[in-house]
C-alpha cells in the first residue's frame, strides 16, 4: 500500500485563500456536500474555535484547532472522552509534523512510504510545539498523521494549522464511516459535517510508538505490520491499556449496544449474524456479511457501518464470525475484541 493510494468516492474539491475568521455557530449539525463553500465555512468555524466534522480515508474525524485549549476541550465534551486519552493531530505533511514532533530515521522511512495515509507516528514533541496540552494527555509525546483523503487535505491547507481529530462519535462507541453516522452519534455537538462519502478503509489508522529505541505497534490498522516491520525490521507489539500514549487504546472501545460475541460458530434465532466469508451462518434473525468473498479490505471497509446496522436490528446480542488473523484482519479482530469487551 503506497501513499496518497486512497481517493474520494464522490465529488471534487477545488481549494482557495481562507477568508478571514467569523463566528459561525449553526443550532444543529448541517450535512454539506465538501464544495469549495462548505470548506471555507469549515475553515472559518475552526478558526472560531468551534468544531467540524471531516472525512478521512479511514474514518470520520471531529475537527478542531489543535493549538487552541477551549476548542480541543470542545472535542473531549462532545465525544464524552476520558481526558487521559490523547489525541491525534493531523497535519498536511512531513513539514508540519516536523515543527510539532520530533522525527527520527525510523519516521522519515515511514512518512516516505505511506503519508499521506492511514499511519499515525507517536513521537516526541517539540517542547515549544504550538499545540494545546491536552491533545497529548499530559504526556510529552504527540501522535501525527497526514491523512490522504482529498477533503481532510484541502481543510488543513485552508485553516494552515494542525487539526486534532479523533473519530467522530461518542468515546467508546462504533466508529463513524459516512456522514450520516456523525449525525446520528454527535446531534447538537458538531457545528458543521462536511460530507465526502462512505471513508473507503473503515478502520482507524495504524498507530506506531517511535518515542523508544524499539518501534512499537499500539493500534493495528490499514498499514499492517507487515509492512512496518518490511521497512523498520523488528517490531514490538502492544502497550499499556490503563495509561494510553495513544488513541484506540482502551479494551472497552468502538462498542454497540447489543452484546457482542467473538468466533461464532452456531447462532441463535434471536441474534444478529455479522458473518465473513462465502459460508456464512445459517438462523440468525439478521445476518450482514462483511465480505461473502473473503476480502479482508471489503470486510474493513464494511465492518463500522454492519455493526451500526445489526445495533438496530431489535436482536437480543451480535454474533461475529471468525476473521483471519493476519495482514488487515489484525486490526479488524483487533476493533471487534475491543467492542467485546467488559465496559
Amino acid at each position: 500500500m503506497s501513499g496518497g493510494s486512497f481517493a474520494m468516492r464522490r465529488g471534487s474539491v477545488l481549494c482557495g485563500a481562507m477568508p478571514g475568521p467569523r463566528h459561525i455557530i449553526p443550532a444543529s449539525p448541517r450535512i454539506e456536500p465538501a464544495t469549495v463553500g462548505a470548506l471555507a465555512e469549515a475553515a472559518r468555524l475552526i478558526a472560531a474555535g468551534r468544531l467540524v466534522a471531516m472525512p478521512t480515508e479511514t474514518v470520520y474525524g471531529l475537527a478542531a484547532d489543535a493549538g487552541n485549549d477551549a476548542a480541543v476541550a470542545r472535542i473531549f465534551a462532545a465525544k464524552e472522552r476520558p481526558h487521559f486519552n490523547p489525541l491525534i493531530v493531523h497535519v498536511a505533511g512531513c513539514a508540519g509534523a516536523d515543527r510539532l514532533g520530533r522525527l527520527d530515521d525510523r519516521a522519515a522511512r515511514l512518512i516516505a512510504r505511506f503519508w499521506p495515509g492511514p499511519l499515525t507516528l507517536v513521537v516526541p514533541r517539540r517542547p515549544r510545539a504550538r499545540l494545546s496540552l491536552l491533545v497529548s494527555a499530559g504526556l510529552d509525546t504527540v501522535a501525527l498523521r497526514s491523512p490522504a483523503h482529498p477533503v481532510a487535505q484541502a481543510l488543513l491547507r485552508l485553516c494552515g494549522r494542525p487539526l486534532a481529530a479523533p473519530s467522530a462519535n461518542r468515546s467508546g462507541r462504533i466508529s463513524p464511516t459516512t456522514a450520516g453516522h456523525v449525525a446520528d452519534s454527535l446531534d447538537g455537538a458538531v457545528d458543521l459535517i462536511l460530507d465526502g462519502g462512505p471513508c473507503p478503509v473503515g478502520v482507524e489508522s495504524t498507530v506506531v510508538d517511535l518515542c523508544g529505541e524499539r518501534s512499537r505497534l499500539l493500534r493495528p490498522g490499514a498499514v499492517t505490520l507487515e509492512q512496518l516491520r518490511a521497512e523498520l525490521g523488528e517490531v514490538d507489539v502492544g502497550a499499556d491499556e490503563t495509561r494510553p500514549s495513544s488513541p484506540g487504546q482502551l479494551a472497552s472501545h468502538y462498542a454497540p449496544d447489543r452484546p457482542l460475541r467473538l468466533n461464532a460458530t452456531e447462532v441463535a434465532a434471536d441474534e444478529a449474524l455479522l458473518a465473513f466469508g462465502p459460508a456464512p451462518l445459517t438462523g440468525a434473525l439478521v445476518t450482514r456479511n462483511l465480505s461473502p468473498s473473503g476480502d479482508l479490505i471489503e470486510a474493513a471497509a464494511n465492518l463500522f457501518a454492519y455493526l451500526r446496522e445489526l445495533d438496530r436490528s431489535g436482536a437480543r446480542a451480535i454474533a461475529a464470525m471468525p476473521i483471519p488473523e493476519q495482514g488487515l484482519g489484525l486490526a479488524i479482530n483487533d476493533r471487534l475484541r475491543r467492542a467485546a469487551s467488559p465496559r
